[in-house]
C-alpha cells in the first residue's frame, strides 16, 4: 500500500474502514481456498492483504 493510499484510510469513517475489512477478508478467505487449490500464483497478496486489514483496524481503533 502506497503513502497516499495509508493517508486517505486514515480519514475515512469507521463505517468505510469496517466495510474495506469485510471484504479484505473474503477475498482472504477466497486466496487460502485457492492457495491450498494451487491455484494462486502471486503468493505475497496474502501477505499484503492481512497487512491492509491489520492497518484498517489500527485507523479505527486510532479514531475512538
Amino acid at each position: 500500500m502506497k503513502q497516499k493510499e495509508i493517508q486517505e484510510l486514515k480519514t475515512r469513517p469507521v463505517a468505510d474502514l469496517t466495510r474495506m475489512i469485510k471484504e479484505a477478508n473474503e477475498k482472504l478467505r477466497q486466496l487460502r481456498f485457492d492457495l491450498s487449490a494451487g491455484k494462486v500464483k502471486n503468493v505475497s497478496e496474502l501477505h499484503r492483504l492481512k497487512k491492509d486489514v491489520a492497518r484498517m483496524k489500527t485507523f479505527i481503533k486510532m479514531q475512538k
